[in-house]
């Protein structure tokens, strides 16, 4: 498949450099694949999960450290010539043992990942802040930045709170990631991100959802993992959002859409998904 990209990839013409195709957007492929695909279909980067983020997810114990299915995505990497936006997902919860992390830190340093995505899962404040801290020096002689991804469900639930731990931490590669449909779903706004130190901010994930914001905690849940939609197919203020978000600032796509990929399939899908994203963007510019 990896010929396959390179060869669709000169036929279709140069990848948008800004846009990465999001592991979740395309679960069902395996992660060397998402590589072939996110080429394919016209990025310029990707998003890899080396860790599923939920019990239900498919799982790779070969995607740590020096395995054949590391050297293959790293070998797709240089031949497509797209980049990793980030890796994904690093949780901190009470029983986190911070060293533990770095053999999945140290690959995403090799597969030239610069941002690594952490959920934080622990009630206590103080904790969650010393053990971000440590993330982030762990992180930083391998040129990792980590975002700190507010969601509705975690104990970091929203913007302010994310941006809070991140400043508590002090640490310069500490940043926020803002998901769109999270970012809505809190209750946040566009004045809230305009406000925040640029440098806080090193990428985001764009999707859209129906305006309405539920009330129920599952209900958001279930949306957030399910029911998502096409950038400019829903109601959220993405252009708002957008404005208020540092110029260039590079975007994963994350729309999980497996109904369409198993009508059409992962390339069309994800090719589909980057056009209407480019269309957004250039209404915004």
């Amino acid at each position: 498949m990896a010929a396959q990209a390179t060869r669709g990839a000169s036929m279709s013409g140069t990848r948008n450099p800004r846009l990465s195709l999001a592991a979740l957007t395309v679960l069902a492929l395996e992660p060397q694949d998402m590589v072939s695909c996110a080429a394919e279909a016209g990025y310029g980067m990707v998003g890899l999960r080396l860790i599923p983020a939920t019990a239900e997810e498919p799982a790779y114990p070969d995607l740590v450290g020096d395995t054949p299915r590391v050297r293959e995505i790293a070998r797709r990497l240089a031949d497509t010539g797209v980049r990793t936006l980030d890796i994904e997902i690093l949780r901190l919860t009470p029983d986190t043992v911070v060293a533990a992390y770095r053999p999945v830190l140290e690959t995403a340093a090799r597969l030239g990942a610069r941002n690594v995505l952490v959920a934080g899962n622990d009630p206590d404040r103080g904790r969650l802040v010393e053990r971000f801290a440590a993330l982030c020096d762990l992180g930083a002689p391998l040129g990792l930045a980590m975002s700190l991804e507010p969601m509705p469900w975690t104990d970091v639930k929203g913007f302010a709170d994310a941006l809070a731990v991140v400043e508590a931490a002090g640490r310069e590669n500490g940043a926020v990631l803002v998901d769109a449909i999270h970012f809505d779903r809190a209750g946040d706004t566009p004045d809230m991100l305009a406000a925040a130190p640029p440098a806080r901010l090193r990428y985001l994930q764009l999707c859209d959802a129906p305006a309405e914001r539920p009330h129920d905690l599952a209900v958001i849940l279930q949306q957030a993992r399910t029911a998502r939609m096409m950038p400019g197919d829903g109601g959220l203020d993405l252009c708002g959002l957008l404005r208020a978000a540092p110029p260039g600032l590079p975007i994963g796509l994350e729309v999980p859409m497996p109904s369409l990929v198993a009508e059409i399939g992962a390339v069309a899908a994800a090719r589909q998904l980057r056009v209407k994203a480019e269309s957004l963007l250039a209404s915004v510019a």
